[in-house]
């Protein structure tokens, strides 16, 4: 199955929420209630009050004099809003900024409980190997003995080496060890998996600030991404989420996984409209594969029901 087609079947639960009103506004007259209606389906799927009103907004300005069968006019509409919401973040792939990046380029991972997030850096980490790179993991989520263990796991299956301590460990020294080992072993990417934290607990928070802290200390510069997991069926609460452990770490870029399981695909839209934060990868599925690089155009395309273009 080709990437798009992916990408089209993870967001057809969003798209359905989407499609089926627009289809009731296709070929019929613009009336308010249609366009209400609309409206109501868009910040359903939780693209987002300002999105959502942009979008009808334009519409209405597209469609004046004319009625709402010129289906090419409110397609277009749609499409041509969420880019501009998307365009102004799309920024480089983590490939790219790790091409770009001093050696070792520091990822720190971070996020709620069950995101996805110790299998997303683990997907990550199986990318650059398939590239040619060689990562680093490093266990510093240290609360969950489970954690450790799959994140062993994994560095097994993918042929990378885990630097892990025991459970209950203080996570900023796990990092520490982590970035002494990169320096020494000529390591091109260091990937470090901390604990979810619910990003209402304070003490949490200053832990993860701590980490971040001690990484910048032993290596000037790093962290250089910090990537933020998000789970999409959350939607305005990923949302929420985002807002937090921005204000706490700064993030630098957005993972956003469970696609295909969420009818609210366009929380992506929302949280890159309202952040600026650029969206690095999105997940559309449990295979390896299904782990990919954000396409703004791609995304609206499959959100809205076009073909690859």
């Amino acid at each position: 199955m080709g990437w798009f087609q992916r990408l089209s079947e993870g967001l057809a639960k969003t798209r359905s929420v989407v499609r089926g009103s627009l289809d009731r506004l296709l070929g019929r007259a613009a009336d308010p209630a249609l366009l209400e209606e609309f409206e109501a389906a868009l910040i359903a799927s939780d693209l987002g009050v300002h999105v959502a009103e942009r979008v009808i907004n334009r519409l209405k300005q597209s469609l004046q004099g004319t009625d709402a069968s010129q289906a090419t006019r409110v397609q277009e509409a749609l499409q041509q809003t969420l880019l501009e919401a998307l365009t102004p973040v799309t920024g480089p792939s983590l490939e790219q900024l790790i091409a770009k990046g001093p050696k070792p380029f520091v990822i720190l991972a971070v996020g709620v409980n069950g995101v996805g997030k110790t299998t997303t850096i683990a997907k990550i980490a199986q990318r650059l190997v398939q590239g040619g790179r060689t990562p680093l993991l490093v266990a510093a989520d240290t609360f969950r003995a489970a954690a450790i263990d799959q994140l062993q796991v994994w560095a097994d299956r993918v042929g990378v080496e885990l630097i892990r301590h025991r459970h209950g460990a203080d996570p900023a020294a796990v990092a520490f060890d982590g970035l002494t080992a990169a320096k020494a072993r000529s390591v091109d990417v260091v990937l470090i998996d901390t604990a979810g934290r619910l990003h209402t607990k304070s003490n949490l928070m200053d832990e993860l600030r701590k980490v971040n802290r001690v990484i910048g200390q032993e290596l000037p510069g790093a962290p250089h991404e910090v990537l933020l997991v998000l789970d999409a069926t959350l939607g305005q609460n990923a949302l929420a989420q985002a807002r937090q452990f921005h204000q706490a770490v700064g993030v630098t870029g957005l993972a956003l996984t469970k696609l295909d399981g969420t009818a609210r695909g366009g929380i992506v839209v929302a949280i890159a409209d309202e952040l600026k934060l650029p969206v690095r990868l999105i997940g559309v599925g449990e295979g390896a594969d299904d782990l990919q690089d954000f396409q703004p155009k791609a995304f609206v395309d499959a959100l809205i029901g076009l073909s690859a273009g």
